[in-house]
């Protein structure tokens, strides 16, 4: 609930008089009005207010002016999505949507000041991030235009690349496709099966697509807008296949036909995000320049001779789809977003909306139920953990990116913090969204309170740039790696540094030592346990202990491996897939509960507190949701347990008197929310009822209730 220069304090007001009001100052460092809002909700009395501005501040990360200035274009009806156009309508507005983009001058920072660009890779995400909150088709079709299209030909390209393709692609001269994704392969890159074979005698390479399940796949700007596309096949030249690389190849002339060899089809309507013209292409020996070739990473000269700074092929494809890995970063921080959008309709909502009697004549608002509590106080608890541990990501992705410390261990790196994270936060937000939509009931169901819409245009985030299940395995091979160097070759760097090598460690929990221990320390009272609870090493020993034991446990069970067929290695690998997996998960979790506490450190008095309540309530949440897996490691004891379920809601009664400015910290406005439950609607129509109902009490037409006539009629006072 951002603020304004109108002030009330929450324990200025009656809890049970809701207001519009808002709280003053503007956070340094951003721009003026940035947490201005026409309408709030006025929450439960508190003692004291948090410093809301100051949360506002770490919220919105070390790019909080960019981040404000797209939040101020977007505020635009123009850049709004209008759910109830035809998808044809949707496309060719969004693709307007985007030449606003292209004129307000936000598409740019990205790229090499060269070529018109501000050599900005950190802020160009955070802005690009932003634009959900005004259409995730919007923000899809951008990013493939300029994070995926444009990226390809920055990263992957050479200066002559730059200087040739990149002002078109940045101007929109040039729309473009990502052609990477084959129907047959999916998240397989290594496989596809388009070809790219390099013809010496007319210094050209020809692109075909041998067979229909190499048909390129999902493919934004692909069915109608591109004219272009950045196309990965498997290069082959003098008889020798080198492996996947990036080719630049037109698509379609002037007029929007197909050039010649070229085959398209429209995906046509999806479950979601149905702005973007997804579709699939196909190549029928289609000839490019040699010089189209993007060859950063490897290079075919005149007579066919294939030369590349990296010599293992296997490196150099994970080297090259390394450098696209800002898809998934952009994808973390937009679901963190949309997170951020369903709480603050939702918990605004619940301090309005009242239900049944609380025992006066004023019913009670839904946030004053537990059930309630417990429905949407973790899931904020959650997003702000996710929000920090975003801001770590984007800052080591802008650390790599813009070349400061770019070397192999950063880039290894980033692409496990990445995806570690981005699963997270992509089914965080479907879960947010679609809880949220529950706690608003009915009204939640409503297309224009924005629940059902965004849950189906962030529902494919799930999936693409990298399926997320897929991305956990990668971070799984990592932690694996780490722990037992013999099962990846690689230096992970420091993203698995919270995971311990001791091998005590292991052997103490195994031999149950540990459960004694906690159970002698848990003899006496329920007090003592509660407060080992809020102990934040005791927490982070247990998310670590379950990371560790499970790749322990897995490491030891592949070791036979070494001496097997690949194919009888495949089948024992695949044996601990799926607790490798959970791995990873909590790995993630481990490294959100990290960043959120980090955070704490730069707070002070009250809002730490506060913050304090906030993180314990994540990570205690987590420890419950596999409270199962830790009584039967030994790692918590019954005893603890059973305290953890009372101090998880007594976490949340502290924590809820707060939860609107923690929302308010947020910093969206109701033109970035949108839903008329979040406007001050449903406060208006509760006052209107209520009302009415006194002046009813006070008045001589006021009816008997029945109830009431029977009590009289039984003590025999009725007045005749």
């Amino acid at each position: 609930m951002p603020l304004n220069e109108n002030t009330t304090r929450a324990d200025d007001v009656a809890p049970a008089t809701p207001h519009h009001t808002s709280s003053k100052g503007s956070p340094e460092g951003t721009s003026q009005g940035a947490l201005e809002e026409v309408q709030s909700v006025q929450g439960p009395d508190t003692a004291e207010r948090i410093d809301v501005e100051n949360l506002h501040r770490h919220l919105m990360g070390p790019w909080k002016d960019l981040r404000q200035t797209v939040r101020d274009i977007i505020e635009d009806p123009a850049l709004h999505k209008i759910d109830t156009l035809s998808y044809q309508d949707q496309r060719e507005r969004v693709m307007d949507q985007m030449k606003i983009l292209v004129d307000r001058g936000i598409v740019h920072r990205a790229y090499p000041d060269y070529v018109g660009g501000q050599d900005d890779p950190g802020g160009n995400i955070a802005g690009f991030e932003e634009l959900v909150a005004a259409d995730p088709s919007l923000q899809i079709k951008a990013g493939v235009q300029w994070g995926l299209f444009g990226a390809a030909v920055h990263q992957l390209g050479s200066e002559d690349h730059h200087r040739r393709f990149l002002p078109d692609i940045m101007s929109l001269k040039a729309p473009g496709a990502f052609a990477m994704t084959e129907i047959g392969h999916g998240s397989d890159v290594a496989s596809i099966g388009t070809t790219a074979t390099y013809d010496a005698q007319s210094q050209e390479f020809v692109i075909n697509t041998p067979f229909k399940a190499a048909w390129k796949e999902f493919l934004g700007n692909a069915a109608q807008h591109g004219n272009a596309a950045v196309v990965f096949a498997q290069l082959i030249t003098a008889g020798v296949n080198h492996g996947v690389h990036a080719f630049y190849v037109p698509i379609r002339d002037a007029e929007g036909v197909n050039l010649p060899g070229i085959q398209s089809e429209d995906d046509g309507r999806k479950g979601g995000l149905n702005g973007v013209d997804n579709g699939r292409l196909a190549f029928d020996h289609v000839r490019i320049p040699r010089t189209n070739l993007l060859n950063r990473y490897g290079d075919v000269a005149e007579d066919g001779t294939y030369t590349s700074p990296i010599d293992s092929p296997g490196r150099r494809f994970f080297t090259m789809l390394g450098t696209l890995v800002q898809g998934r970063v952009s994808l973390d921080g937009s679901a963190v977003n949309a997170s951020k959008i369903a709480l603050s309709i939702a918990i605004r909502y619940a301090y309005e909306r009242r239900q049944f009697s609380s025992g006066g004549d004023t019913e009670a608002t839904l946030m004053s139920y537990q059930l309630h509590r417990r429905r949407l106080l973790p899931l904020l608890a959650r997003t702000y953990a996710q929000a920090f541990a975003h801001h770590d990501l984007l800052s080591t992705f802008d650390d790599v990116f813009s070349g400061r410390e770019d070397t192999p261990e950063n880039r290894a790196e980033l692409e496990t913090l990445a995806a570690a994270l981005k699963p997270l936060s992509t089914w965080g937000a479907l879960d947010a969204l679609q809880e949220c939509r529950e706690a608003t009931g009915g009204a939640g169901f409503m297309t224009k309170n924005r629940f059902t819409s965004l849950y189906q245009d962030l529902d494919v985030y799930a999936t693409f740039e990298g399926d997320n299940h897929v991305l956990l395995q990668l971070v799984a091979k990592r932690l694996l790696g780490d722990y037992s160097k013999e099962f990846a070759g690689l230096d992970v760097g420091t993203i698995t540094k919270y995971v311990s090598s001791r091998a005590e460690d292991l052997a103490f929990n195994r031999t149950g030592l540990r459960r004694v221990a906690q159970l002698i320390q848990d003899t006496g009272t329920q007090k003592k346990s509660a407060k080992a609870l809020r102990d934040p090493k005791w927490q982070r020993d247990l998310m670590q202990d379950r990371v560790h034991t499970m790749v322990a446990e897995a490491a030891d069970a592949l070791r036979p491996a070494r001496k097997m067929s690949a194919t009888e290695a495949t089948k024992l690998f695949n044996s601990q897939q799926v607790k490798l997996i959970e791995a990873a998960r909590s790995h993630g979790e481990l490294l959100q509960w990290e960043a959120m506490t980090e955070t704490l450190g730069k707070l002070e008095g009250h809002t730490a507190q506060v913050m304090t309540w906030l993180r314990d309530l994540f990570g205690l949440t987590l420890i419950q949701k596999n409270l199962g897996w830790y009584v039967s490691y030994g790692l918590i004891s019954t005893q603890r347990g059973r305290a953890l379920d009372e101090y998880i809601n007594r976490l949340l009664d502290k924590v809820e008197p707060y939860s609107l400015q923690l929302v308010e910290a947020f910093g969206l406005k109701q033109a970035h929310l949108r839903a008329d439950i979040s406007s001050g609607l449903e406060e208006v129509r509760q006052a209107d009822a209520e009302e009415y109902f006194r002046k009813l009490r006070a008045s001589s037409e006021a009816p008997i209730d029945e109830k009431t006539l029977l009590k009289l009629k039984g003590s025999g006072k009725r007045k005749k």
